[in-house]
């Protein structure tokens, strides 16, 4: 029958993966992935034979034509991501929107995503909150950041490593370097931590070590 699948796969301990999860994943037809290398091994862990195609964010457009024909002639599809849910900061809209232009029913389970963790222990407010994901790199970044430097909710960014730094002073240089934040790392992983302070001394905490793993920083909301 017709459907796409959204699935959330853990952002580390495997233990996070739930039984509807794996039973969706196996009796799907075929699986769209992120990365079929990284996706395989999650796979191979659990049992699940079914055929992957990659599905991302360089050949999504390309491959939806395709992807769309399988569906409307009847199969179910299911997509996910290397880790957490797809849409957060993955490719799935296109599909999504795609799908229910064609009356295909879309089925999005609940499950792993990196920044509900981080967002909760915090310690920082989280009872109204905006979800950022990552500034951009190179054009558009000084202007979104502009458009941040009043908003009162708590903001929620994904980081990489190798950028947490420029990322920590560029937010001081908007915001104010005391406003608090705190950086999250190997979620749900045996390395997990949660480091809390002002964005300058989260920034020299960070230049004193190597960074690793993917980064979710939580930073507070403007306050009159």
């Amino acid at each position: 029958m017709s459907r796409l699948l959204i699935i959330p796969t853990p952002v580390g301990n495997l233990e996070d993966m739930s039984p509807r999860a794996i039973r969706l994943l196996a009796e799907a037809d075929r699986i769209l992935t992120e990365d079929t290398r990284t996706s395989g091994r999650l796979l191979k862990h659990f049992g699940i034979t079914t055929p992957m195609i990659p599905f991302h964010q360089h050949n999504e457009h390309r491959l939806l034509p395709s992807v769309m024909e399988a569906l409307l002639k009847g199969e179910c599809m299911a997509l996910i991501s290397d880790a957490g849910t797809p849409g957060i900061s993955d490719p799935a809209f296109l599909l999504v929107r795609a799908c229910i232009e064609q009356s295909i029913p879309v089925e999005a389970l609940p499950g792993p995503t990196a920044f509900v963790p981080a967002l909760v222990a915090s310690g920082i407010p989280c009872d109204r909150f905006c979800f950022e994901g990552f500034l951009p790199v190179k054009k558009g970044r000084k202007g979104r950041l502009e458009q941040l430097v009043q908003e009162k909710r708590t903001m929620v960014f994904y980081e990489s490593p190798h950028r947490l730094l420029r990322t920590l002073a560029d937010l001081g240089d908007a915001f104010g370097a005391e406003r608090r934040a705190c950086v999250s790392r190997e979620i749900s992983k045996m390395h997990e931590e949660h480091v809390r302070g002002s964005l300058q001394e989260l920034h020299t905490i960070f230049s004193e070590r190597k960074i690793k793993g993917e980064i979710t920083l939580v930073v507070s909301g403007f306050v009159v």
